[in-house]
């Protein structure tokens, strides 16, 4: 008899324990929440509002999300304007602890004002704010965006501190990892042939890391409708360039990329990720994509 209640108080125990230490954590994208998931391991449970493939830009807070937020214990967001107000509302609203991952990182400003102040096709007027988010596409900023990450997580879950720190260190030799890659493939291809044409100016921190100049007809944002004039534009530069690598990305109907591929003859070199994960296997996890990313651009502009 005694035996059996033992049994039982242990596994209730154990059941306890184990439901305690999962830190449910919300994420606003694929991308971070993977660097959640790297540093957290099995001691957090994570829920992405955009999922993979999906384009944050366009996103739009539903009731449900809200709820999501306000049931969490942590809100990780990627800031400089990536999020939208309505998201930046509701996470305030909620009184979640929240941590923004490119805090405290030097972000590149936006160039031209037509970049990001725009009309989206549903007529709102969308302002993509003076930074460009997307600083996952260089890793040796996303050291800081990991420890970002690292520090928001201990903070929620202090007595996760060790592990959360032990699993931070291997990531961080990961990105070291990752930098050491596109430099060496960069590096083969003289600077004038670093050029990448793609829908969107998702690139920057990427082009400003390894020396390649990317051309996006879309500007910043993946809403722009980009004109017939600089369609043109984009055309003659490919031509006059001899740009080879062209590519369309996983969130963006590539329709245009590929007009524009017809028209100057080059060939489309297939899709980058940009600002989304992937269900498949060439961008499941950030390592992932920017490994695929680099290889596919390096590949293309040695043809």
């Amino acid at each position: 008899m005694k035996l059996k209640t033992l049994v039982v108080t242990v596994a209730v125990l154990f059941s306890g324990s184990l439901n305690a230490e999962t830190l449910s954590v919300v994420s606003s994208f694929s991308v971070l929440g993977d660097v959640a998931k790297q540093i957290g391991g099995e001691r957090v449970s994570i829920t992405n509002l955009v999922p993979a493939d999906g384009d944050a830009h366009a996103y739009q807070l539903s009731s449900a999300d809200a709820k999501k937020i306000a049931s969490a214990k942590l809100v990780l967001l990627n800031g400089l304007g990536l999020e939208n107000g309505d998201v930046m509302r509701a996470v305030k609203q909620s009184k979640v602890a929240y941590a923004e991952a490119t805090a405290g990182i030097s972000p590149i400003k936006n160039e031209e004002g037509a970049h990001h102040h725009h009309h989206g096709e549903d007529g709102h007027h969308h302002d993509h704010g003076e930074f460009d988010p997307h600083v996952w596409h260089d890793p040796v900023l996303m050291q800081k965006y990991a420890a970002n990450v690292t520090a928001a997580l201990i903070k929620a879950d202090p007595a996760g501190a060790s592990h959360y720190q032990a699993r931070f260190k291997a990531y961080s030799g990961e990105l070291v990892k990752l930098d050491a890659y596109a430099r060496s493939q960069f590096n083969a291809v003289p600077r004038e042939h670093r050029k990448v044409l793609t829908g969107h100016h998702s690139f920057g921190y990427l082009g400003k890391r390894y020396g390649v100049t990317f051309l996006a007809p879309q500007g910043v944002s993946t809403e722009a409708q980009p004109s017939a004039k600089t369609v043109a534009a984009i055309i003659r530069q490919i031509k006059q360039q001899g740009i080879q690598a062209v590519f369309t990305e996983n969130i963006k109907d590539g329709r245009m990329v590929e007009r524009i591929a017809q028209e100057t003859g080059v060939k489309v070199g297939g899709k980058l990720y940009s600002d989304a994960l992937s269900q498949e296997a060439n961008a499941r996890t950030y390592v992932d994509m920017f490994r695929y990313n680099v290889r596919a651009m390096s590949g293309a502009m040695k043809k």
